[in-house]
């Protein structure tokens, strides 16, 4: 697993940059590599640089920039990296197009630090899955193409989950209880394997104590308050 995703943010306007790059810096495992104003900054860096950037965060509303142009160049000339972009268009043309030049995810501005870590976290599983083996099976490569698709099942299931909870991590927090080895897991402990905050993690994992899906254990060391563990219930085990 790649342990950090550098990012170069395109954006001109020098406020949301910031906002963007407090965003990127708040989620684990990323790291903003430069942000570039213009698309004469950006190419003049990408130029110099000895490495290029995982990530292009890019707006599409650059003052040398005409249209979708800037996205264009990028993708031919550095079709190693991936491309989100972050922008105020929202006219189906242009959608229509980033999906056909193979964005990784089109946000409309302004967009909030959950919307934009989702992306980034959706963005390191798709890494992952895409470096896990030589080839692939059907279902890997549906997993794989999933991260591109238009929500359908999902969004409904979604609509159902109460505020704050989506069927996204539900599963990422099934896999981890069924694949470690561990008698259970700590709110501390997914909190890293998932690269989200504790509070979080705590909220996911309480809400699956509510279902009777996952049990709490106390584990008393020697020092401070006993530990809270959550342990998968077995039924919810079987029926997945």
């Amino acid at each position: 697993m790649k342990d950090l995703f550098s990012v170069l943010i395109i954006e001109d306007d020098f406020r949301v940059a910031d906002i963007h790059r407090q965003y990127v810096e708040k989620t684990a495992g990323f790291a903003v590599q430069y942000i570039a104003k213009s698309r004469r900054e950006a190419l003049d860096y990408l130029e110099n640089s000895e490495t290029i950037p995982d990530i292009f965060l890019l707006d599409l509303y650059i003052p040398d920039v005409e249209g979708m142009d800037l996205f264009w160049k990028i993708r031919h000339s550095y079709h190693e990296a991936d491309i989100i972009i972050v922008t105020a268009e929202k006219e189906v043309k242009s959608i229509q197009e980033a999906l056909r030049g193979g964005v990784f995810d089109y946000i409309v501005k302004p967009v909030g630090e959950e919307r934009f870590s989702q992306t980034l976290l959706k963005y390191k599983e798709y890494w992952s899955i895409l470096h896990s083996k030589k080839e692939m099976e059907q279902g890997d490569i549906d997993a794989l193409f999933g991260f591109h698709r238009v929500p359908d099942s999902s969004a409904r299931v979604d609509a159902a989950l109460p505020k704050g909870i989506d069927s996204l991590t539900l599963d990422k927090i099934h896999r981890v209880f069924t694949t470690t080895e561990m008698d259970g897991i700590t709110a501390v402990e997914l909190s890293s394997e998932l690269g989200i905050s504790r509070s979080t993690a705590r909220r996911y994992l309480e809400y699956l104590v509510s279902l009777k899906m996952v049990k709490t254990k106390l584990i008393y060391g020697t020092v401070g308050r006993p530990e809270r563990r959550y342990i998968i219930c077995e039924t919810y085990e079987q029926n997945h």
